[in-house]
């Protein structure tokens, strides 16, 4: 049998006519930047995540780049965030010039913990703690991170709050959605995130009017009007096919969230029904709608040798991320070691993603099930 981390291929058979018949229209009108499609989007975005205002970028990085640039985040300026999470949260950071201060995680949701961000704030030097503009917590694979305790530190200190939910649009905490529980919410369109486009994508949200403007002025180079420009901006724009696409798949959104949080609560029975509960640690719903971007397990030694098994035995699998940030080489000059943040490395070196789109079968799960009872049984 085969079982592939992600099988697009289904979801597309699904909607293939109405996105041929889009993409038909968009080649007749011949207005491939910006325009209608992308205004629609972003009306619909802003409803759909609770915010009144929603920007269309050109991808999930420069969603974070853009926000940092409209918060007036720049050279030596500070940003908490997380060590777990995809080299973007971070690489934006460092980009804009500002200096990443990493915070270690939740070892139950990966996401960042307050209670770690609590003690980094209470041992960091007055002067450090100034340049501090801004937390980018991370929900990571689907989960909001603990956003009341974030909240609260923030407002105390009055640093913004970025979220990154690249991987958690519609995942909700105490009844808000990810991308209204800051000051701006950034999402990725990339192919394989839950609603994902034909190619690169992202869009902004925000509750500020005085934050959309900017995030519209710096969309397109920092000009405003045209061809004036009292801002050095990028492009960022999204492109109306993107738009387009995205737009027809958000209709579909819940109902293929549903099927993801189906086949995860199946993973669990049947990881119990194996008794593998002892084995495998699945992943814990601490808040009110996980909508799985990934069913990230822990292992608790030999990840890389079941990871190589299951890729030998036809299941799709995937480390993220096999080396946290603080460790990584381009970030030595911010002068962490290994042991400084021990949940983030204990994650990256036990955790495995597996299959768990909505078009997962029942017989494709019991047979990752079973390949995995197989492996801890000694098969190799």
């Amino acid at each position: 049998m085969n079982v592939p981390l992600l099988d697009l291929k289904l979801q597309y058979a699904s909607i293939k006519d109405e996105c041929l018949k889009v993409t038909e229209d968009i080649y007749n009108s011949q207005h491939f930047i910006l325009g209608p499609h992308v205004e629609a989007l972003e009306s619909e975005i802003g409803s759909y995540c609770g915010a009144d205002y929603a920007v269309g970028v050109s991808s999930g990085t420069d969603a974070l780049l853009i926000s940092l640039m409209a918060a007036g985040v720049g050279s030596g300026d500070k940003v908490l965030t997380s060590p777990y999470t995809f080299f973007a949260t971070a690489g934006a950071i460092a980009r804009v010039g500002a200096i990443p201060v990493f915070v270690d995680i939740d070892p139950d949701t990966y996401n960042l913990s307050p209670e770690s961000l609590d003690r980094i704030i209470e041992n960091m030097p007055a002067e450090e703690k100034r340049r501090v503009k801004a937390i980018i917590p991370v929900h990571l694979y689907g989960q909001c991170a603990d956003m009341d305790e974030i909240t609260a530190i923030a407002q105390q200190n009055e640093w913004l709050i970025i979220e990154d939910a690249a991987q958690a649009i519609g995942s909700e905490y105490k009844g808000k959605r990810a991308g209204a529980l800051g000051e701006f919410g950034c999402f990725s369109f990339f192919p394989s995130k839950n609603l994902g486009g034909f190619g690169d994508g992202g869009i902004v949200t925000t509750g500020s009017r005085q934050f959309y403007d900017m995030l519209v002025i710096l969309r397109v180079h920092g000009g405003h009007p045209k061809y004036y420009h009292r801002y050095i901006g990028g492009n960022f724009r999204l492109d109306a096919l993107q738009a387009a696409i995205v737009s027809i798949k958000l209709k579909h959104l819940d109902t293929w969230t549903a099927g993801r949080q189906a086949n995860a609560e199946r993973y669990r029975r049947m990881f119990e029904d194996e008794g593998l509960t002892d084995y495998i640690k699945v992943p814990v719903e601490k808040h009110d709608r996980h909508i799985y971007n990934q069913f990230v397990i822990e292992i608790p030694g030999e990840r890389d040798q079941l990871k190589d098994f299951l890729l030998k035995n036809n299941i799709g699998c995937e480390i993220y991320y096999p080396v946290p940030l603080h460790l990584q080489a381009c970030f030595s000059y911010l002068g962490y070691k290994t042991g400084d943040f021990p949940h983030a490395e204990y994650a990256a070196g036990h955790s495995l993603a597996i299959p768990v789109y909505p078009e997962l079968t029942e017989p494709q799960q019991s047979y990752v099930v079973e390949t995995i009872k197989a492996f801890r049984n000694g098969s190799r």
